[in-house]
């Protein structure tokens, strides 16, 4: 149909293939390409929201659930596996149709290769074969011993002899024979009513198989209403791409300046933090001095008064200890310990040695004159105005958007035009009222479903029928034959009701004979084709092994590879399989992807040609960056930086100030010694003595508090600035030289290789820029592959067909046969008991009589016929015959 190619054709219309995309930018000059792969990783570009597409609900759940009824249907799938435990025979099967295609008339089977092919077959059937046979051995065999156990009765053999001979265990086997015929009758019953479950069953099933069909034919016409917005959706969202590029080709100032001060930064930002950082210890470098030289003036003030000051104290001390009161005894020693320590009352460290530091200061100083933190950040503004700079020399970019605009607008006008080339609306407006007559079609047909469906219901009912007469008969004569029995009644006096039921149990008898063979017949019937079709077709398409029958290459044709594309395409040698196209719509992905429609579609040449078009790469050919006026460090920085090595910092006699400040300010702990020696006058007579030497102890720590504590602060300040100093100047004119190989290696970066790094990010922005057309082409081809036209309809059908065919009927079909076959087994055991206990329920013609003779322990034996009339036979021991003669049966009796 001329309407389905362009269905067909208009799906395929967005395909593209990532696979060559990268290699195949025949828009772009071969330098683009090379660097693309030159590049260790692609450059980074902003992922597009594209949206989601629209997409269908489908309303079919193609899924069955028996219920209680599957308990039947795997006990006949248990016995059809015990029939038939053969693997399915693809190979086999494959073999025969592709030697069969061409007609094998009867002379070839032959050949040894046929014959071969049979006898593999005919194993393969050898279960189904064997039940055959007996199921036909049945049907021949039945009517004919029917027929002969007839004739054999009329004889008056086969229990038609109207005697009962007496046996000791007479009850016994007429309970064995009415259990046996009972539990039969149970297992009929149950056979009977596994039957009419599965009878019953397909009636039920009807509703539901239309209900698969209003919902398959519902979802195809959402699949078919749907495609086009789709479809829409996809070349609309082209725009979103398009505008994405416009706003960046209009920002192109910001964002390839950005990109080529994000790669130039690398070398120039380091570079000029270090020299940020030594403007820094410039300026910390001037307060370590200031701290030096401050508190060396502190120190060497400090310790003249000091020395003064304990020099006082210690010639006071010594008057105090030449009072006599020290030359009494105890108190002597303690004096004299006393006098031994006053040596230690003195200064430890001398800092008016030190070497000054106000000439470095002065050099910093005038260093600092210049402000280098400002110059550096003038370095700093000058390399990050370079997205303005690169914006003010690619105004001929800029002035070109319209052009490039218009060429973006054709882009989308020609793949707008490629998908209205196809007739979608017509198409689809074709398949929808093909799927409209269809259903009508279909449902016109309901009624004479519905009616054939309850002719084959009665059908049914009517087999089944002849079962249940049978176990009316066998029922009802148990009834009557076991009510109206009377253990005290003789065979001939039996009652009519007892009676009765033997002659309903021979009933059945004849009645089993009449249908048994016409049931085996429907059963052989049914079994052999119900139960291939279940090995055959429903098993291998449950388990999809029928696909790959279907998909074997050359099956059809040994010119033709493949099956599905030679049918749908005329092209067989489309690697495309009915297994892997249902798989594919099963799993809900788009037709596009499931029929492979790209092997006959070059889709990817049009987009190509027209998303990555030539003439927008030629647009930034013409980008020219110059960054010759971008100046990192002024010369007066350079000075400043050269001025500050040579200030002399590096020339101060670090080790002399680090030992003296190593040193403490007096030789002893003043605090101690004044605590030693308030201790040692607490030993002396309280006196005078006593209270003068506390008085010295308490001027000795007025002068720790008031001269040693600020010099030991001044101390710490010297100590810390000098340690400062030193981890500056280490090296510092090495560090110096650094900072401007540094920068002026940035600034030869940028004056000199500027347009190797403007050239390499023009490309990195035009790769950018064709990014965002390979996320539209790649979310084209996404939504085609899983989005659009999701064929999940297509494998509903299949699905929905596997339940119809297999689940509602033919599953029911093989339990019905199941069932019957059943029945029609214990009707062979049903027939046995009920000739059997037929005996004990009947009115016989004669009856076995004893009487006692005397005492000669002989015995004659007497025999009343039906008259009431004795006859006396003789001794036991003549024949059988002449002991228990045959009375024929009256006339109004039948022979049964």
């Amino acid at each position: 149909m001329l309407w389905t190619r362009w269905l067909v054709l208009l799906l395929c219309w967005g395909a593209t293939s990532s696979e060559r995309q990268a290699d195949e930018r025949e828009g772009f000059p071969a330098e683009v390409r090379a660097d693309s792969r030159r590049q260790r990783s692609p450059p980074p570009v902003e992922p597009l929201d594209f949206g989601f597409v629209p997409s269908a609900v489908y309303d079919t759940h193609a899924y069955y659930e028996p219920g209680a009824v599957g308990i039947l249907f795997h006990m006949v799938h248990a016995f059809l596996y015990v029939v038939q435990p053969n693997y399915f025979p693809k190979d086999l099967i494959v073999r025969v149709i592709q030697q069969n295609m061409g007609g094998i008339k009867i002379e070839e089977w032959r050949k040894p290769e046929n014959v071969v092919l049979l006898l593999q077959w005919i194993y393969y059937e050898a279960g189904f074969l064997i039940c055959a046979t007996i199921g036909i051995a049945f049907v021949v065999l039945t009517p004919i011993i029917g027929m002969c156990f007839c004739v054999c009765r009329c004889c008056e053999n086969c229990g038609g002899e109207m005697h009962q001979r007496q046996r000791k265990n007479f009850d016994c086997q007429r309970g064995f024979y009415t259990a046996s015929l009972i539990a039969t009758s149970i297992f009929i019953i149950v056979g009977v009513l596994i039957a009419y479950a599965a009878n019953h069953n397909v009636s039920l099933q009807i509703k539901s198989t239309r209900r698969l069909i209003n919902t398959n034919m519902r979802d195809m016409k959402t699949f078919a209403n749907n495609t086009p917005a789709q479809i829409e959706y996809l070349t609309a969202q082209y725009t979103t791409a398009k505008n994405k590029v416009l706003s960046e080709l209009d920002n192109i100032g910001p964002l390839l300046g950005g990109r080529i001060h994000s790669q130039l930064e690398k070398e120039v930002v380091p570079s000029l933090d270090t020299a940020l950082r030594m403007a820094g210890a410039m300026r910390e470098t001037k307060e370590a001095l200031e701290n030096v030289s401050s508190s060396l003036e502190v120190l060497q003030e400090g310790t003249g008064k000091l020395q003064a000051s304990l020099s006082e104290e210690r010639a006071s001390l010594s008057n105090t200890l030449s009072d006599p009161a020290c030359t009494n005894g105890a108190v002597s020693h303690t004096c004299n310990t006393i006098r031994s320590t006053l040596s230690q009352l003195g200064i430890n460290a001398d800092y008016s040695n030190l070497p000054d530091v106000s000439h470095a200061l002065a050099n910093v100083n005038t260093v600092l004159k210049t402000d280098l933190s400002n110059i550096i950040q003038k370095g700093y503004t000058s390399f990050n105005d370079t997205p303005k700079l690169v914006k003010e020399q690619t105004k001929n970019i800029v002035s070109a958007l319209p052009r490039v605009k218009g060429m973006l607008d054709k882009i989308g006008i020609e793949i707008i035009g490629f998908s209205k080339m196809f007739p979608v609306e017509a198409s689809l407006a074709n398949f929808t009222i093909f799927l409209n007559d269809g259903q009508k079609n279909i449902e016109s047909f309901y009624p004479q479903i519905d009616q054939m469906d309850f002719y084959r219901w009665i059908g049914c009912v009517a087999v089944l029928c002849m079962v249940v007469l049978v176990l009316a008969f066998n029922i009802l004569g148990l009834l009557c034959g076991t009510c109206g029995y009377d253990k005290q009644a003789t065979p001939t006096t039996r009652g009519c009701l007892s009676n009765t039921g033997g002659n309903l149990l021979m009933a059945g008898v004849g009645f089993s004979f009449i249908f048994a063979w016409i049931l085996m017949m429907i059963v052989t019937a049914l079994f052999v084709v119900g139960g291939n079709v279940e090995k055959l077709v429903c098993e291998p398409l449950a388990n999809r092994q029928l696909f790959k029958i279907i998909d074997t290459p050359y099956l059809v044709h040994p010119a033709k590879k493949n099956f599905l594309p030679g049918m749908l395409f005329q092209n067989p040698n489309i690697d495309l399989t009915l297994g892997s196209m249902y798989r594919e719509c099963y799993e809900n992905n788009g037709l596009y992807h499931a029929l492979q429609l790209e092997t006959m579609f070059n889709i990817n040449s049009f987009l190509n040609r027209t998303v990555y078009n030539r003439d927008l790469a030629k647009v930034f050919d013409s980008v020219q960056v110059d960054l010759q006026d971008i100046t990192l460090l002024e010369q007066a920085g350079r000075d400043s930086l050269i001025n500050f090595a040579n200030s002399g910092v590096g020339q101060i006699d670090y080790e002399a100030y680090l030992v003296e400040v190593n040193k403490g300010v007096t030789a002893v702990d003043l605090l101690s010694f004044s605590s030693d020696l308030e201790a040692q006058a607490d030993q002396l007579p309280r006196g005078a003595l006593e209270n003068a030497l506390k008085g010295h102890a308490s001027s000795i720590r007025q002068i720790h508090r008031e001269q040693v504590v600020p010099m030991e602060q001044a101390m710490s300040t010297l100590s810390q600035s000098i340690k400062q100093l030193q981890r500056t100047s280490n090296d510092l004119p090495v560090k110096v030289t650094n900072i401007l190989s540094a920068i002026d290696a940035a600034e030869y970066l940028i004056t000199h290789n500027a347009s190797h790094v403007v050239k390499q990010e023009t490309k990195g922005y035009v790769q950018s820029l064709v990014g965002y057309f390979k996320q539209y082409t790649d979310w084209v081809k996404n939504s085609l592959t899983a989005e659009v036209a999701q064929c999940k309809p297509i494998s509903n059908i299949v699905d929905s067909m596997e339940i119809v065919a297999c689940s509602f009927v033919l599953d029911s079909v093989n339990t019905f046969w199941f069932g019957l076959g059943g029945c029609c087994i214990l009707l062979i055991p049903s027939i046995i008991f009920s000739i059997k206990l037929a005996k004990y329920f009947r009115r016989m013609d004669t009856e076995d009589v004893f009487e006692d003779m005397g005492n000669t322990g002989n015995h004659g034996e007497q025999v009343c016929d039906i008259h009431g009339d004795l006859a006396v036979v003789s001794s036991p021991y003549d024949d059988t015959l002449t002991r228990f003669p045959r009375a024929s049966a009256p006339p109004s009796y039948s022979v049964w």
